[in-house]
């Protein structure tokens, strides 16, 4: 029996208590200027890099320390420079109203740096009101790539993040939040070939997984990636065109696993993403098959996480609410369509999380490692650095193919740490919470999670 919408409250608000976490103390104030060392120069509206461009310094998907992304920050005189760590003597400058790269003996090299806001900086020219800024967005198109010298707003503000930040280590078990945590996250966990079919045939044939959910939740895995579409089967698990699928299975099937999972460890926690393409009444109801989908569902919307950020794990543990669950469909057309997804507990990613552009590549020959957000584009922009006061989104970071061929996706499993420390996590000023791969049961990306959950990113 589901329980009434009265005891849905009611356990709400006991949650609500149960989960309650403190306002964590006030940042430290950013320093006028950053101590001298190797930086990022990271705009705070798009989250993307500047980089030196043949002379020219634009903005660049974050490409850790390749792409000439990087700049040694150093006092001179009273001013500051920013050196590129690829040419010596060329640093981050001014030409007219464009940023260039110049001698870093020019006057044009200077800059004045100061604090604008938790962590965050400007650069003034000297003597002037103009300030190193991305050019203002038309309408219809991104930001433009080149950088400007302008009025100072919004747009002339800075993150000086540090190529080598400092880490500090992992809390103990009971004292970890949420949000420090890294997670084995399956890629299209449903297209595995065990649990039933995904796809018409020949898509069949290469299967994201090769092991059923039961196995994976037994493995460690603890994000599922799963697409759901409605056909004449029902909600099923699908990957884009779902007829011909043999052996259909459906959402309900699949999350009830996961329920029965976590009935039988009290201990463990669980995400689902959902790549949606349903009403959200049918979704309700699909759910509402599920038994104890309510016993152990968490809703973070209802306990105070936007205002004092992301709860202790153990808490959630020991408050039964351990199964989070997203989907990427967006708010704006679900509150046309007269039902929000979240009114029956199913999150919208983009208000929680944040995620990098989701392909390296084809899954054959060369690769793109840069790390720049999913949500980026000329009608959107959720930068991978987007936080809020008391709170900081998740990070899902996306890490694999266009294609899950077994002897690319083994490779790039054991390069999994070197793209979250070099590429990722400069880009988005955070540790990855869930890193997303095909194959996890190649190259051994459970050791990465190992190692990224030795450490937190302050």
């Amino acid at each position: 029996m589901r329980p009434s919408p009265r005891s849905l409250l009611a356990a709400t608000a006991v949650l609500s208590t149960v989960l309650a976490v403190p306002a964590p103390a006030d940042a430290v104030g950013a320093a006028e200027v950053p101590a001298a060392g190797a930086y990022f120069v990271q705009s705070a509206t798009t989250g993307l890099n500047a980089a030196d461009s043949a002379g020219a310094v634009v903005q660049h998907n974050p490409k850790g320390n390749e792409d000439h992304q990087q700049w040694t920050l150093r006092a001179l005189g009273s001013s500051t420079v920013l050196e590129s760590a690829d040419s010596k003597g060329s640093c981050l400058g001014r030409v007219g109203d464009q940023a260039r790269t110049v001698a870093c003996s020019s006057a044009d090299a200077a800059w004045e740096v100061a604090a604008s806001g938790a962590d965050q900086y400007t650069l003034k020219a000297p003597g002037t009101d103009r300030y190193l800024t991305v050019g203002a967005k038309t309408s219809g198109a991104n930001y433009p790539a080149q950088l400007a010298v302008g009025a100072r707003g919004g747009l002339a503000t800075w993150y000086l993040t540090p190529v080598a930040p400092e880490t500090r280590p992992m809390p103990s078990q009971d004292q970890r939040t949420l949000d420090q945590v890294t997670f084995l996250t399956a890629h299209n966990a449903y297209a595995n070939g065990v649990d039933g079919g995904f796809a018409p045939p020949f898509v069949n044939l290469v299967p994201n997984q090769k092991r059923g959910i039961n196995q994976q939740l037994a493995d460690g895995v603890r994000g599922f990636m799963l697409d759901l579409h409605q056909t004449p089967d029902g909600a099923i698990l699908c990957h884009n065109s779902c007829t011909l699928v043999s052996r259909p299975v459906a959402l309900w099937v699949d999350l009830q696993r996961v329920v029965d999972f976590l009935k039988q460890h009290p201990d463990q926690f669980v995400t689902v993403f959902l790549e949606d393409y349903v009403d959200p009444g049918v979704l309700r109801a699909e759910l509402a098959r599920v038994n104890g989908l309510s016993d152990v569902l968490y809703r973070p919307d209802l306990t105070g996480v936007r205002e004092n950020g992301w709860p202790k794990l153990a808490e959630l543990t020991a408050a039964g609410r351990r199964l989070l669950i997203f989907t990427d469909h967006s708010r704006s057309s679900d509150e046309s369509a007269g039902l929000t997804r979240d009114s029956f507990g199913v999150m919208y990613q983009r208000e929680w999380t944040v995620e990098n552009y989701w392909s390296m590549g084809s899954g054959i020959g060369s690769s793109d490692w840069s790390c720049y957000s999913r949500w980026y584009d000329a009608g959107t922009n959720v930068p991978l650095t987007r936080t809020e006061p008391g709170f900081r989104p998740l990070f899902v970071m996306n890490h694999f193919r266009d294609a899950a061929l077994s002897g690319t996706a083994a490779t790039d499993n054991t390069k999994l740490v070197d793209r979250a420390r070099r590429f990722c996590q400069p880009a988005a000023r955070k540790k990855p919470n869930f890193l997303a791969v095909d194959r996890y049961d190649l190259g051994d990306p459970a050791s990465a999670v190992n190692t990224l959950n030795t450490y937190t990113y302050p």
